[in-house]
């Protein structure tokens, strides 16, 4: 019998893999995708434990699906409702308590699972929780990924040794593993038979992937020789993994795009230490002068947190002071919140929110004037578009350039998940406005 599945997804990259996991795990169950929970027989919040009041979030959220499961009931037709990812993970216990709606709470670790749980939800064999971290990875138990389009993200590793100590991804999500060489080159040759022309590699921390003798510089080689396949990214990197090889791939690998997410959250190297990235600032700014010697058009991206917990003005002057100097093509910056469990939870000196509030206005206002800066330099250039989607309006496609500029352009149907050449003609706050160049 058919069943409908709306999966609400929060956060990173890898959450928005996950999802699209989620529902090829729940296909052979006759579950098939909606657009609106309102819709669905089963919802799943896909949640994120990185951003403020994360948790909170979702209670709102579950607050709101009650209403539609009690209305759902009076008509006798069941909606079951699950909460996945790293919410689930670290308060798996507390959303059954306070969301009695919630039927399935499941940790980022086990959603390989979710064929053998939603039967024993359909069986009316009570609320489950599962956040074990189980003995084999679940990579081994997914079935083969379902088309993404032109451009796929494909996950190469999971989890974090880090132990940054204001961040619960090594709780949530675990140690870092890292998928066979050859399991991934079989993926993604799958992907590139179904359509993709780009592939971004996905893990928490993809540069520090390693198995079996293979770097991530030698796998981004061996992905570049597959017949079809025009470009590579990978996402997201620590300062500390980058390698020599690493560095000489985006000097030598044609296929890998001249763009690099790379977090340094503070310019402070005091904050730096109280975070455990295990680099201070000038390393940081000696990485990225090795990187734009090899690339000298690599654009880059950051991650920024104001108001850590015995931040000064001192020390957040010293991330504007980064940033000046540096210069980002977009960045992510969030105020700092004390995620429950982390070391930095417990450090005194906690920043009043309204500095923290300002300092998060005065940050994000020099990285969007660096941000329309790189989208205005395009103006006049001719850019290769992967056209990856449709465009804002009727008779338009769009898609994104080499540095991840979105591009929006009139163009036929049939240049749909092909490279083009974009002239561009203007920029906007957030995109490029081009032509097809003749």
């Amino acid at each position: 019998m058919a069943r409908t599945l709306f999966i609400k997804t929060y956060g990173c990259q890898m959450n928005v893999y996950d999802s699209a996991r989620m529902a090829d795990v729940l296909a052979p169950l006759g579950y098939g995708p909606v657009e609106a929970a309102d819709e669905a027989d089963l919802v799943i919040l896909n949640t994120c434990h990185i951003r403020e009041k994360a948790a909170e979030k979702v209670f709102s959220e579950l607050g709101r699906l009650k209403a539609l499961k009690d209305a759902r009931a009076r008509q006798g037709r069941p909606l079951f409702l699950a909460v996945g990812g790293c919410v689930a993970q670290a308060e798996g216990e507390e959303i059954l308590a306070r969301a009695p709606q919630v039927d399935l709470v499941f940790g980022p670790q086990t959603y390989h699972r979710l064929p053998e749980m939603v039967a024993k939800l359909e069986r009316g064999q009570g609320r489950l929780l599962d956040t074990d971290f189980p003995p084999e990875p679940k990579f081994d138990h997914l079935p083969a990924q379902g088309a993404q389009g032109p451009s796929a993200f494909l996950a190469i590793q999971e989890g974090c040794d880090k132990f940054c100590t204001y961040c619960v991804v090594p709780y949530t999500r675990g140690a870092e593993y890292a998928r066979p060489a050859q399991v991934i080159l079989d993926e993604a040759r799958r992907l590139v038979d179904q359509g993709a022309r780009e592939i971004t590699l996905l893990g928490q921390n993809v540069n520090a992937w390693q198995a079996e003798g293979w770097s991530l510089a030698r796998l981004l080689d061996a992905l570049a020789e597959i017949e079809g396949l025009e470009r590579l990214r990978y996402t997201t990197s620590h300062p500390g993994a980058m390698s020599d090889d690493l560095i000489g791939a985006h000097r030598d690998n044609p296929k890998l795009m001249p763009f690099l997410h790379l977090p340094v959250q503070s310019g402070s190297d005091a904050i730096l230490r109280a975070m455990n990235r295990g680099h201070d600032a000038d390393d940081y700014r000696r990485l990225v002068d090795r990187l734009r010697a090899v690339r000298p058009d690599l654009a880059l991206s950051s991650d920024f947190i104001v108001g850590f917990p015995g931040e000064s003005e001192a020390d957040f002057q010293a991330s504007l002071d980064l940033i000046a100097s540096v210069g980002f093509a977009q960045s992510f910056s969030f105020k700092y919140s004390p995620r429950p469990g982390t070391p930095a939870a417990q450090l005194p000196h906690p920043v009043p929110e309204a500095v923290k509030a300002q300092r998060l206005d005065r940050l994000q206002a020099l990285i969007d004037s660096q941000a329309r800066a790189h989208l205005e330099s395009c103006v006049g250039c001719v850019l290769p578009v992967l056209l990856d989607r449709p465009g804002r309006h009727p008779g338009q496609l769009a898609g994104r350039g080499p540095t991840m500029q979105p591009v929006h352009l009139a163009a036929p149907p049939s240049l749909f998940g092909q490279v083009v050449a974009v002239r561009i003609r203007e920029s906007h706050a957030n995109s490029l406005a081009g032509e097809l160049a003749a």
